[in-house]
């Protein structure tokens, strides 16, 4: 591939956001490496996913199905890019992001996870799969309620053609660090119970934290945090 000119913003906020996650990691005392950034691109251009790429990013998020689908033809030749489904999933989306992602993050029903398991082509790897739970319990928020989260996980463990990963968490917003860290404590605690009720399946994953509150999540055990702002800047409102 040839070599193209790298916007010099891009490369400084990618090494600060990665100055971010080893210095909160350093802070909450755990090993560099256990957590990853996963760069949230939903209505950024794919030449800019490109850049990032070519910068050391191989983890991104996207939120709007054909927007992403879109972005990964473009995209095609990067064979190693990791795909990641954040948004609300739809039962009529469930087949183009069985096909076409490595994760979703956002099964909080079995229907969808079913569905997902029956249309995940068999030559691809298992879908990965992170449970939504609607940690602070918001009317307005998706996500399985806490106390249903347990059953939940159980079926979508049985089935054959995903593999339940772990959780994942949109909290309300908090004005304190302190305060900050009481829902992601929360998710902690349930993935906790979760290993404890499939120790079979490998739960290794708590998918929260995001550009304003990504110290106080891996204070509580993030591995996956998911920057989109403090990466690409301010998200394109068409």
């Amino acid at each position: 591939m040839t070599d193209i000119a790298l916007p010099e913003s891009l490369g400084y906020s990618l090494d600060q956001a990665r100055a971010r996650l080893r210095k909160a990691l350093e802070d909450a005392e755990r090993a560099q490496g256990t957590a990853t950034l996963l760069a949230v691109s939903k209505t950024k251009p794919a030449s800019l996913i490109r850049q990032a790429w070519q910068l050391g990013q191989r983890e991104f998020g996207e939120n709007y199905l054909q927007e992403a689908l879109e972005k990964q033809t473009e995209l095609a030749d990067l064979d190693d890019i990791v795909w990641h489904f954040i948004g609300p999933l739809q039962s009529n989306k469930t087949r183009a992001v069985a096909e076409n992602f490595d994760w979703v993050h956002s099964v909080e029903r079995l229907k969808i996870a079913k569905r997902l398991s029956e249309q995940r082509p068999a030559n691809l790897a298992p879908l990965n799969i992170c449970l939504q739970v609607n940690i602070s319990r918001e009317a307005s928020k998706s996500g399985v309620m806490p106390e249903e989260a347990i059953a939940l996980a159980h079926d979508v463990a049985a089935l054959p053609r995903l593999r339940l990963r772990g959780l994942m968490a949109i909290p309300a917003p908090a004005e304190s660090f302190a305060a900050q860290r009481i829902p992601f404590a929360e998710l902690r605690q349930l993935l906790t119970k979760l290993q404890a009720a499939l120790p079979e399946t490998q739960l290794d994953t708590l998918s929260m934290g995001m550009s304003d509150d990504l110290e106080a999540a891996i204070s509580e055990g993030a591995t996956l945090v998911r920057l989109g702002t403090a990466i690409f800047g301010a998200r394109s409102n068409s």
